[in-house]
This record gives C-alpha cells, structure tokens and sequence, in this order.
C-alpha cells in the first residue's frame, strides 16, 4: 500500500480537497486503484448537527455516514465507494479514547494525546488499508498547519511514515503564493514559513502545490525549492481555474504532479490517458445551448450550501450540451415579492433540502408558480415535501395542510414524522440515513429516466410522504410513482399531466459525476432546455 498526504499552509479554503481529487483521478487514469479519505480536525463528531452557513453541505454515504463535503469531490473524481471509514473527525478520535478509558482498555495507564490520540488516529489508517484492495491512499487533513487542533494528527501522520517507511508515503503540501498588487509581484515567505512549521513537526513535503492567481515562474519555483529544501521541480503551481473545477486534473497534468507523485513513491505506470475527461471538460467549457434554472433555498448566499446540487447540474448540462446558469433565489425574497416577479426568465425550478421553517412559504408559492404555468420543477427532499403541501393546499383543498416539521398541530399533516424517529431524541446520526431501494411504477417518467424498476438511492430525513392522502392525492393529479419495496414509504411523486414535474425524498445529487451524470438531473436539464425553446 501506498500512502499519499495532503496538508494545507498559510490560510484555509486553498482546494487542497479539489487538489487531492484531482489527483486521484490521474492516478486512476494511470490504472491504480484510488481511495481516498479526509481527516478534519474540529470536535464535532460528524457535521451532520453543523449548519450549512458554517460548514457547507453534509455529504451522505452509502453507509449513512455524514460527512464533509470534500468527499463529494472525491467520488466526483474517483470512482471509489467510500464510507464511514473514509472521514475522521477530532470528536471521533475523542470519543473512542474516552470510551476506551472508561472500559478499562488503558489498564490504568494516564491518557495522553501521545501515544494515546495519536494512535487512534493511526488505527484509522491501518482500518482503511485493511478494508480495501485499493493501491493507493489518499488521506487529506483539514485545516492549516500550526493550527492547535491539527497537531495530533500531524504527529500521528509523522509516526506512521515512520512504521511504514518513507518509501511508501507522499506528503503534498498545499500553500498560497499572495500577490502584492502594491509591489506587483508574488511572495513566497508564507509559503516558507508554512513549510517550516511542518518540519518542526518532523514533516518534510515530496510535493509543494503552488496555489496562485498569477504564473509561477521558474526563478519563484527555485526560490521556493532552496527555502523549502525541495526539488524545483517538485514546486507545483495551480492557478485559478477559469472555467470549471473539473479542469483541475489537466492543469495538474501538465504541471506533472502524478509523474512526482509516481517517482516519490517508486511506482512504474502508463501514462494517463484523458481523453474521455478532456471532452466532458469541452462540453462543459464550450456547450451549444444555455438555460437559467432558478434553484430556490434557504442557505442560498453561501456557494457550498448546495454544492452537489450545482454539480449534478453541471454534469446534466454537459449531458445537454449545455450551460446551466443556475439563479440562487432566497424563498424570503419570494414571500416579500411574489413567486412571478422574482421566477421570471427562469427555464426551470429547483427546491433542494434543508431544514426550519424560514422560508417555507415562499418555497412553497415556487412549487405553486412552477405547477401552474408548466415550468418544469425538481423538488429534493424538503423539495418533494414542499411539492406536497402545495398541492395539498391549492389542488385538493386541504386548507392549511403542512409538514408536523412546521406546524405540529395541523389539521392535515401530509407530511408526517417517520415511525421510527417519534422516540428519538438525539440530533446527531439519528435520521434515515444512506442508501435505500426504491421501487418505481412502469411507465412514470422516473421509471423512464431511470431506465429500470428500482433505484438505489442516498436518504437524509425525519419526515416523510402521509400515505393516508395517498388517493386524495392521486385522484387530483399527484401520484406516488416511488416507494420502499414494502410500499410503506413514499419516495417519488409526479404531476403526469405537466412537462416535467418530479419531486423525490432522496438525494440524487450524492451520485451524481460529471462523466456520468444522474438521470433525473439529466432528464431536468432536458426538460429546461425544452422549455427555453
């Protein structure tokens, strides 16, 4: 087994995920076999009770593992499977240590953060490789170097180099080279200085990855090189990426990362070939058509909030050969104004997943506006919740129906809380999490789209679609075309007599990749683009 390391300097927010990703797919496209894990060094055990203003999007595994968003790019970019396994938080490693003193494991011994903590951190390593058949590795801290809380894991890093050897490890250190518009150059002290305070922890990085706005040129790389007492041409710029993250790969390529990465390591391979990843990149980068799809959120300032979601529609555009120019909408914006001023000149409606109440309302009246006017609509989780209460209010009059979610005391509670969760009082890894089947009706759209009778699908909620409306529903032109193979949970609902009208309690966009992009988001895409025409 190999081991690869990616750690961040100077500030946060460098891309040392999309970096580490990027890199798993050279790899992979030089036939090794990639997997790829995140370590974050906050005391949450997992970010699923975190909000997404301060942490993003939660990403779902298969397993029901909540997990940083960073994995997302990591299957976007690899085709490894990942699970609990492959994200390691602080609040973890605390966790297992306290329970395992509490037990009686330490046989009396004081309980340190070295070896203690240190080698919990390590376990998770050697569980990982254990677990898999992969060749390679790819473990990403989080956080900065000389960060306090990312200490544990530098040194357990530094030990398990030294149980495994060096031979069998990469470190690639990912750094900011500042431009000072006043001086009109770049400066390469942090990056020192970052370097530095690594090797007072007992790290020497293989790899520098430059990350800039402006060309590295050779006299910085070798500036860099004899401060950091590394190779010049181990000095990795990775500019600004223009147009698409899923250039990353290639910009890396043609700075030779996986060539160092491959030598460091001492491992013989083809070349990659890139060519399928080098055309979904053209389709992306210069597609014939172009929709405005209005995606309509609670979280909708912040970029990361939805990020699968905007991927999963970058990938179906590619699909199309298409631009999608996604409109974040805020649904308070829709309450002030009206669904019709601030919807209009969007192709098609998109309401995601989320929680609370805020908002609802103007979601709400977005379902309605889409509905009405035969603008195609996705709804996602609190999306397809949403698409429910409408109809249930405006179609099959069922004044002031709602979610128990909202309202608790509602004559009509078309979405009700799951059985299993009325008990439940803990917030954290206590919802239906992971991947379920579906069973899909012939001839529903789904069923087309999908091209099969079951889907496989990741779930994050508590609530769910009141069967006891199920033939109200049903009779006005709403039809459950989704359950669970029992039949007992509503997953899909579609409005057959409307272009394109489909809302689901799952999260498609967890499987979604840009050379293989999920059906639905595809099938949206489509339906926008017909709209537009």
């Amino acid at each position: 087994m190999k081991y690869i390391f990616v750690t961040g300097g100077v500030v946060s927010s460098l891309g040392k995920g999309l970096a580490a990703a990027a890199l798993g797919t050279l790899l992979e496209h030089r036939g090794l076999r990639v997997l790829m894990q995140k370590f974050d060094p906050y005391l949450n055990v997992d970010p699923g009770t975190m909000s997404p203003f301060q942490h993003g999007e939660v990403y779902v595994l298969d397993d029901g593992a909540e997990t940083d968003l960073d994995l997302g790019h990591y299957e976007r970019f690899t085709s490894g499977r990942l699970s609990k396994l492959n994200n390691l938080t602080s609040g973890q490693v605390y966790e297992n240590v306290i329970k395992k003193e509490r037990r009686g494991d330490y046989l009396g011994a004081t309980v340190q953060v070295i070896p203690h903590v240190t080698d919990e951190i390590k376990r998770r390593l050697y569980d990982v490789t254990n677990s898999t058949d992969a060749d390679i590795i790819i473990t990403e801290l989080g956080g900065t170097t000389g960060d306090i809380e990312g200490l544990p894991f530098l040194e357990a890093l530094r030990q398990f180099n030294d149980e495994v050897g060096h031979e069998n490890v990469a470190f690639m250190h990912a750094t900011l080279i500042p431009y000072i518009k006043a001086a009109e150059e770049l400066k390469t002290k942090p990056t020192q200085q970052s370097v530095a305070k690594l090797r007072e922890i007992g790290i020497a990085p293989d790899v520098i990855v430059c990350r800039s706005e402006y060309p590295v040129d050779a006299d910085l790389k070798q500036k860099i090189s004899m401060f950091c007492n590394i190779r010049a041409d181990a000095v990795v710029p990775f500019l600004d990426l223009k147009e698409t993250i899923y250039e990353a790969p290639l910009k890396l390529y043609d700075q030779h990362l996986d060539s160092i990465i491959c030598d460091s390591l001492g491992l013989k391979t083809e070349e990659p070939n890139l060519i399928e990843w080098r055309n979904m990149v053209d389709r992306i980068v210069n597609p014939t058509h172009n929709v405005k799809i209005g995606v309509v959120g609670k979280y909708i300032e912040l970029q990361d909030a939805y990020k699968s979601i905007y991927e999963s529609l970058t990938h179906a555009g590619a699909a199309n050969d298409t631009h999608v120019e996604v409109v974040r909408i805020d649904s308070s914006l829709i309450e002030e104004e009206g669904a019709a001023k601030v919807l209009d000149g969007v192709s098609a409606i998109l309401i995601p997943g989320g929680f609370g109440d805020r908002g609802i309302e103007g979601k709400i009246s977005a379902a309605r506006y889409a509905r009405e006017n035969k603008i195609p609509f996705f709804g996602i989780c609190l999306g397809m919740q949403i698409a429910t209460i409408e109809f249930a209010r405006n179609v099959c009059g069922l004044e002031g129906a709602h979610s128990t979610e909202f309202a608790p005391d509602t004559e009509h509670p078309v979405i009700c809380l799951l059985e299993d969760q009325k008990e439940i009082d803990q917030k954290g890894g206590s919802m239906r999490l992971g991947t379920w089947e579906t069973a899909l009706t012939p001839q529903s759209l789904s069923s087309k789209l999908y091209s099969s009778l079951t889907a496989n699908e990741r779930h994050r909620h508590r609530y769910e679609f009141n069967q006891d409306y199920r033939e109200q529903f049903e009779e006005s032109g709403l039809t459950l075309v989704g359950t669970s193979p029992d039949g007992t949970l509503g997953e899909i609902v579609e409005i057959p007599d409307h272009p394109f009208f489909i809302a689901v309690q799952f999260h498609p966009e967890f499987q979604s990749k840009p050379t293989a992009p999920h059906p639905l988001f595809k099938g949206f895409v489509e339906a926008a683009l017909e709209n537009r025409k």
